[in-house]
């Protein structure tokens, strides 16, 4: 195993890629998975599990959010890399090479739990939806309620209700991106 120091805490990991007894495979994207076995861990030592996300085919990389009221710093980013390093080695739930990186939620921090999009309401957002929803998949504009099931966003000033099952990604808008004009996002 080797460490690098970068910002984020990155932790690269090679598997052996060894099939044992009981082994829990976790398959490519498989968030809910993934966040069953590190948010114990993670909420053990005094932080949120933001959210969790594996990315790419060939060079995987396993992303953790991390967060808490004093907010996160470099220590607390490897500290929980060291300790999610050594569950996901024991488990070992992904096959294959991947990075580890744990990182703050940063300025467009993502929304991934009923209570991030609370926390976020009145706020701009950006949501992917997984399939088209009315005719389009991505929706940028002022998060105007939320509730149990989904958030209301309002978009160009109309107002589409998006069910939490149906987004594929969520994030704020952070406030410098919010000022720059779209023709040049």
């Amino acid at each position: 195993m080797t460490t690098t120091p970068l910002l984020r805490g990155l932790l690269l990991r090679a598997s052996h890629g060894c099939a044992r007894p009981g082994r829990r495979v976790i398959m490519f994207g498989d968030r809910t998975a993934l966040r069953e076995l590190v948010e114990p861990v993670i909420e053990a030592m005094g932080y949120e599990l933001v959210m969790v996300e594996l990315t790419g085919a060939g060079s995987k990389t396993l992303r953790v959010y991390i967060d808490s009221p004093g907010g996160i710093v470099l220590d607390d980013c490897e500290t929980v890399s060291r300790q999610v390093s050594t569950l996901l080695d024991v488990d070992d739930p992904i096959s294959g090479e991947y990075a580890l990186e744990v990182s703050s939620p940063g300025l467009d921090r993502p929304l991934a739990k009923p209570e991030h999009f609370r926390r976020a309401e009145g706020n701009m957002v950006r949501i992917r939806m997984i399939r088209s929803h009315l005719g389009r998949r991505n929706f940028t504009g002022l998060l105007k309620c939320v509730s149990g099931e989904g958030a209301v966003v309002e978009v160009d000033g109309e107002e589409y209700e998006l069910a939490y099952n149906d987004m594929d990604r969520a994030r704020l808008v952070s406030e410098f991106e919010n000022k720059i004009p779209r023709s040049r996002r």
